[in-house]
Formats: structure tokens, C-alpha cells, sequence
């Protein structure tokens, strides 16, 4: 262990030690790390699959069931209370009642807190999008297991801010399969010895798991209205999807609204922004009724993992995210849907995506002063529900089979393949 590493270990362990001693003190996220365990797998013979909240874990959902098909023996494990609950909601879909896909929580990346992971090794660790924990790389490296990042996701904001630390851990990756070629070259310039291009895994999600029973009362009594689906909204776009929403909403006087903030913390500001306004709404996480939804203006979506299929339920799609922001959010989830889909000109996060779907006509950029006219002219004409699955362009296509190609002579034995 030289310099840099003994440096790194010792921070941690300190952070690590403090945060062990005044556990009931510390924050959730802290807390849920502080507790992470590793069920009694056998050694070599499973894969340790990593996702660091909700987007990656829905991120996730193809790969999970590839390689569970194959079998495969999982453990996912994902670093927020946000990604435990959709892991719990969502893992026995996901294990299929095989046995062989399990999950909790990532834990802290010191020895303490690795330890119960290595003792019972991965036969690999793969980490979806730019998880490098130093301490956690380099016990996996002394160990001989095979370290993989598919998805790989590296701006130029990343790179600049990671240090000698995260250079390191860059460098002890056994293979990266980036999702696009400028994230390939970020990887490569951070020390990475073995980066290829394997493509945007959320062009090959499966498709999204079915709405709950309730939500036939809502469209029932929506069928004959168009539908606005605002999906991913950060901090000021809820504002301004209602500016535009009540504007088309002057024209078409049936128009409804379904509304999902980003982040879960921010729910309740958005059902205290549509009481100011007025505005007869529900909450999806409320017991569902099958009264009232004729007298509803908006749902306010603040459940988890339902957006993807609630796109399916409008006329018009607004993919947040890039109106009061820089980043975007994914468009391909409406796009799939067959929905007419809308995004602010912040894409920064997408660049791979936005445009090759914007040339093909699927995604239009609308900038702020003109997004009220834009759902307008979105909404006329439009059928009141997608017709059909919409089709990706051919160069967004193939990336799950190329990503497993990738990865594959680096996994461990599977079990009997499932049929």
C-alpha cells in the first residue's frame, strides 16, 4: 500500500469510526449504510451489481433479468433510503421467484464496512454509471475479482473535480463500457485501462411494469380529456409546467395534468404549490378511490417507479429537468410510450440522445418563453392516447446485448440457465 492509498484508508476509517459511534445521530443515508450485509452467498459464484439510487436501479432492470435468466446469482445494492425503498418494492419482480437475485444496502467504503462483503467474494462487482470507491476497487483488486462499470457516465465537470483518489480507482477498473463516445474519452483521460463504447442502457429497458388497479378510475373517467405528463421536474419547473398546462388549458378546457417532481423530498412543496393555485388534485401515494376523478385537475405522481408507465397515460409528454436546469432527464421513457415528448434545451446529461431523437422527430427542444405555445401546438391534433409503442432510432438499438457481450468473459459460472 503506498502513500495515496494509505491516505485515502486512513480517512475513511476515521469518517467511517465516527459516523459507527454516534450511528443514531447520523443522517438516513449514513444510517442505512452503516447497516449494509451481504446474505450467505457462495463464494465466486455471484455478482455484485451496484446502483447508487433509483435512476440506476430502474437503469438496472434489463441487465437484472439477462443475467438472472442465465443463471446468475445477484446481489444488488443501492446507497439511499430512495433506492431501498424502490428495492424493496421491487425485488421479488425481479428475483422472479428463482432464489437467485437478492439486495440491501452499499455500504460504507472503509474495512469495516466492506467486510462483511469480502467475506463471501463476488465472482465480479459491476458498478452502473460512475461508482469508483477507491477503498472498495482496491480490495477487489487485490482479491483477483474482475471490477466493471457499464453505463459509464463521466462529464468533463467530473473528471476536472476527481483528484488523485478517484484517479486511482479509475485505474484499477477492469473494463468500462461507456454509454457514449465522450464519456469513453473522459474515462480513458481518468486512467481507465480498458474503456469501450457500449451504448445508453435506457434504450433497452423492458417495458415498464403495469399500473396498478386504480388507475382504471382515472381513465375512465379521463377518456375523453388530453392528458399533460410532466415527468422528472427539479425546483421552479413545477411552476412553469402549470404556467404552460393552465395556458393550453384556456383552449381545451378538459385538459388534466400528471405531475412527478424528481426527487421524493420535494413532493410535498409541489402539493403545497397546487393547493396555492387552487387546483383539485390528488396524491398517487392517498388510497385510490374510484370516485372523484371527474372533478380532478391533476395527479400529483409522488410514488416511486410509476412514471415510466404513467407516460403511456397522456397526449403530451413534458421530460423535465432542462427548464430550470442544465442536466435533462431521460426522454427515451415517453418516447418508447409513443408519446409526443417535449424537453428544455439543459440536456446536458443526454447529449447521446436528445439529438439523434429530436432528427428523427420523436423529441422536440422547447425553450422556456416559448414552451406555453409549444404544448399547444403539441396537444392539437394529437390522439388522445399513444396508438402504439413508439420505435427508436437504429443507433440507439442493441446496447443490453452489446453491454453483455462486453462484460461477459469477466462474469463468474452461472447456474443452470432458467427457460
Amino acid at each position: 500500500m503506498d502513500s495515496l492509498d494509505f491516505s485515502y484508508r486512513a480517512a475513511v476509517s476515521l469518517a467511517g469510526a465516527v459516523a459507527r459511534s454516534c450511528a443514531r445521530g447520523v443522517p438516513e443515508g449514513w444510517r442505512v449504510r452503516l447497516e449494509a450485509w451481504v446474505p450467505d452467498l457462495p463464494a465466486h459464484r455471484w455478482i455484485w451489481l451496484h446502483a447508487v439510487s433509483v435512476g440506476e436501479l430502474l437503469l438496472a432492470e434489463g441487465l437484472v433479468a439477462r443475467l438472472r435468466s442465465a443463471g446468475h446469482r445477484l446481489h444488488l445494492s443501492t446507497g439511499t433510503p430512495a433506492g431501498l425503498a424502490l428495492l424493496a418494492q421491487r425485488l421479488p419482480g425481479w428475483d422472479a421467484g428463482t432464489g437467485l437475485v437478492t439486495g440491501g444496502a452499499f455500504p460504507l467504503d472503509d474495512p469495516a464496512g466492506l467486510e462483511p462483503f469480502l467475506a463471501h467474494l463476488p465472482g465480479a462487482f459491476v458498478a452502473l454509471e460512475t461508482e469508483l470507491w477507491p477503498g472498495l476497487l482496491q480490495a477487489l483488486e487485490a482479491r483477483g475479482i474482475p471490477r466493471l462499470v457499464v453505463n459509464g457516465r463521466l462529464t468533463e465537470k467530473s473528471l476536472d473535480r476527481g483528484g488523485a483518489w478517484l484517479r486511482r480507482a479509475a485505474s484499477r477498473l477492469t473494463l468500462v463500457a461507456a454509454r457514449d463516445e465522450s464519456s469513453a474519452a473522459a474515462f480513458r483521460r481518468l486512467g481507465a485501462p480498458e474503456v469501450h463504447l457500449g451504448g445508453n442502457l435506457k434504450a433497452d429497458l423492458p417495458p415498464p411494469r403495469a399500473l396498478h388497479g386504480g388507475w382504471a378510475a382515472l381513465r375512465a373517467a379521463w377518456a375523453a380529456d388530453p392528458v399533460v405528463v410532466a415527468g422528472n421536474t427539479v425546483e421552479g419547473e413545477e411552476a412553469l409546467v402549470l404556467d404552460a398546462w393552465a395556458a393550453a388549458r384556456r383552449e381545451l378546457p378538459g385538459l388534466r395534468l400528471i405531475l412527478a417532481p424528481r426527487q421524493p423530498r420535494r413532493f410535498d412543496a409541489a402539493a403545497d404549490l397546487l393547493a396555492a393555485r387552487g387546483l383539485a388534485f390528488r396524491r398517487a401515494s392517498a388510497p385510490w378511490s374510484a370516485e372523484g376523478w371527474a372533478d380532478t385537475d391533476v395527479l400529483l405522481l409522488d410514488t416511486l417507479g410509476d412514471l415510466s408507465a404513467a407516460y403511456a397515460e397522456g397526449t403530451v409528454a413534458l421530460v423535465a429537468g432542462g427548464w430550470n436546469a442544465g442536466g435533462g432527464h431521460n426522454p427515451l421513457e415517453p418516447v418508447r410510450a409513443g408519446v409526443p415528448t417535449l424537453v428544455g434545451p439543459g440536456f446536458a446529461n443526454f447529449e447521446d440522445l436528445v439529438p439523434p431523437l429530436a432528427e428523427a422527430g420523436l423529441v422536440e427542444i422547447a425553450a422556456v418563453p416559448d414552451l406555453s405555445v409549444r404544448v399547444r401546438e403539441a396537444l392539437t391534433g394529437a390522439p388522445l392516447r399513444p396508438r402504439g409503442p413508439g420505435t427508436l432510432p437504429e443507433a440507439l438499438r442493441g446496447t443490453l446485448d452489446r453491454t453483455l457481450g462486453l462484460i461477459a468473459p469477466h462474469l463468474p459460472p452461472s447456474e443452470s440457465p432458467l427457460h
